[in-house]
């Protein structure tokens, strides 16, 4: 009888892992034992502390991980300075979301219904909205999503990299379905996404099967070692691995939002709450590209040793869906009328993009892999910040809106995010619109910004891998990219506001018996918007100089503001002056112990 071992841990290893999740669970003992008023604002301390430990933690052991890589518990967690780099990327951008979720505007309100598992319309719902309960459980979700991030991006093992997809799905499949507004609209795109989710999932672990009944080992670098020592001899032995690598590479594909994998992206991330699509789209993608180069690099030790054909097919596979990511992404996102599904595309697009340097398979596309994903997210967490704060508003007769304050007056409604709601925003808020178009040059990829330098990177890893005529496509994709991301900076600063529709204008406004300010829906465009409840009336308004919505930019009451301007600054300093993050993720770019 074999006697069990113990495997010996390495507790600081361990420990930005341990201070996010374990602020989870004290998160959830919170909601249980904290008074009511006082909960909100320790959820948001507890989860900013606990980000903030963890990247200190990150920083303590980099320079003993930089000089010595670590496998922990027994190899199930394997620190490498490319696993650690992507931890420290992931707690950065996860602290800059989660200031964007903590915002309430100028409204009093935040992004978030008081009570997410009511049915819309139904009294219960109502009776929330009126006690003025509070969404503070999305702040342990929170955590456990970004601990099942870091470990996703940091683990040798498949079946641990199969919990930890897990870990970080599930409380984003929850946090989808919690808007305030369009509340049909964030269930429906929270059903889509589990629903697709639990399907690339069902991909994943069966393509791990496959690659257990090859090797007999879910590790890999055991299973790279297992090709390298035995060769392939049977020809059904070979179909195993590369069937089994190619089924858990369509699971991660699922999570970057590559094509034809990518159709819950502009659903999800327009019916979600901004905030959380700010987050997800930053901390997801970060998560999902860093464990899809750990699956490609390392089985591609053994493989390329054995037999070049084989890896010569999965580059082709990688390329192909490159291509068509950067395709669907550019072009179906130059005709979005809608902000957030023109960011979602632009999240496609980017997809494409840092495909096309993982294609190369050389050892610097490790480094340019980690800035892209840097500069990407601090790009998006901003732009998804600045459109939480633009905002519908309706003038009621006697609000005085042309004396007071911006905000202050008249019923401010749901986000504006058609194109056509942000023209002028540029005279409205000029502060705010300059850093939104820092953001998009900064996707456009323009120089003196953080993403010219990620793409010439990731580009650059294409030529140096042979794939010059991939980097080339990248290039033109970028160009058509540019074009929508121009079209939307003209409508904000070239062209005037409607303020002052006709008065023959019709529009439907949805409200619901009893709602408060600021739970109504409003459209312009003859249709009612998915709102409130579903049992709201819809009842037609004349709309006239006296009675009309606007488009205004409400007040942040500090997080929101201050995730915005810190994200500026961030996109430019990496632009301006990249090298002292470029030489970090130089000394990443080792991933195998």
């Amino acid at each position: 009888m074999t006697e069990f071992v113990a495997p010996e841990i390495d507790w600081l290893a361990l420990a930005p892992l341990l201070v996010v999740l374990g602020a989870g669970v004290v998160g959830v003992l919170v909601e249980a034992f904290v008074p009511a008023k006082a909960r909100r604002v320790t959820q948001i301390v507890l989860t900013l502390a606990a980000l903030a430990g963890g990247f200190v933690f990150i920083a303590i052991l980099w320079p003993q991980i930089v000089v010595q890589p670590v496998q922990v518990v027994g190899g199930s967690l394997t620190l490498t300075p490319f696993a650690l780099g992507a931890q420290g990327i992931i707690a950065v951008l996860a602290f800059l979301g989660v200031l964007v979720v903590a915002d309430r505007t100028a409204t009093g309100q935040d992004a978030f219904a008081p009570a997410a598992s009511a049915v819309p319309g139904t009294s219960y719902e109502d009776l929330a909205r009126r006690s003025g309960l509070e969404q503070t459980e999305i702040y342990p979700l929170l955590l456990f999503a970004t601990g099942g991030m870091m470990l996703f991006a940091s683990t040798d093992d498949l079946i641990v990299m199969f919990i930890a997809l897990e870990v970080l799905s599930l409380p984003l499949y929850v946090l989808c379905a919690t808007a305030r507004r369009r509340r049909l609209l964030s269930q429906e795109a929270a059903a889509k996404y589990f629903l697709l989710g639990a399907f690339a999932s069902a991909l994943f672990i069966f393509g791990v099967a496959l690659i257990y009944g090859f090797a007999g080992t879910v590790r890999l670098l055991e299973i790279a070692q297992k090709v390298q020592q035995g060769g392939l001899p049977l020809e059904g032995m070979t179909v195993l691995l590369v069937a089994g690598v190619l089924l858990v590479v369509v699971g991660l594909l699922f999570k970057v939002g590559a094509v034809p994998f990518h159709a819950w992206t502009p659903d999800v991330y327009t019916g979600a709450p901004t905030p959380i699509t700010g987050f997800m789209a930053a901390c997801t993608k970060v998560a999902a590209v860093a464990a899809l180069v750990e699956v490609l690099y390392r089985i591609s030790i053994g493989v390329q040793a054995v037999d070049p054909q084989i890896m010569r097919q999965l580059q082709i596979v990688i390329v192909v869906v490159a291509v068509l990511t950067m395709a669907v992404g550019t072009v179906i996102g130059s005709v979005q009328t809608d902000v957030k599904r023109l960011l979602a595309y632009s999240s496609i697009a980017h997809a494409g993009f840092l495909l096309v340097g993982i294609a190369g398979f050389n050892s610097q596309v490790q480094s340019s892999t980690l800035f892209y994903l840097l500069a990407y997210g601090i790009a998006t967490i901003g732009a998804f910040g600045v459109v939480t704060l633009v905002r519908e508003r309706r003038i009621t007769p006697g609000s005085g809106e042309d004396n007071g304050p911006v905000g202050d007056d008249g019923v401010v409604l749901g986000e504006a995010t058609e194109i056509a709601q942000w023209a002028g925003l540029g005279r409205k808020a000029p502060w705010l619109t300059a850093a939104f178009a820092l953001f998009l040059l900064s996707m456009a990829g323009i120089p003196l910004t953080a993403g010219f330098i990620a793409k010439f990177g990731a580009f650059t890893g294409a030529t140096t891998g042979g794939l010059w005529w991939l980097a080339v496509l990248g290039v033109l994709a970028s160009v058509v990219a540019v074009a929508f991301y121009l079209r939307l900076l003209v409508v904000m600063v070239f062209q005037r506001a409607e303020d002052e529709p006709a008065e023959s204008q019709v529009a439907l406004v949805e409200t619901a018996p009893g709602a408060e300010p600021g739970e109504a829906e409003v459209s312009t465009s003859g249709s009612a918007v998915t709102g409130g409840t579903a049992a709201a009336t819809l009842t037609k308004v004349q709309v006239t100089t006296a009675q009309r919505v606007v488009v205004t930019v409400v007040r942040s009451r500090g997080p929101a503001a201050v995730a915005i301007a810190v994200c500026a600054i961030a996109t430019v300093i990496l632009g301006v002056f990249p090298s002292p993050v470029l030489s970090l993720v130089e000394q990443a770019s080792k991933f195998v112990p």
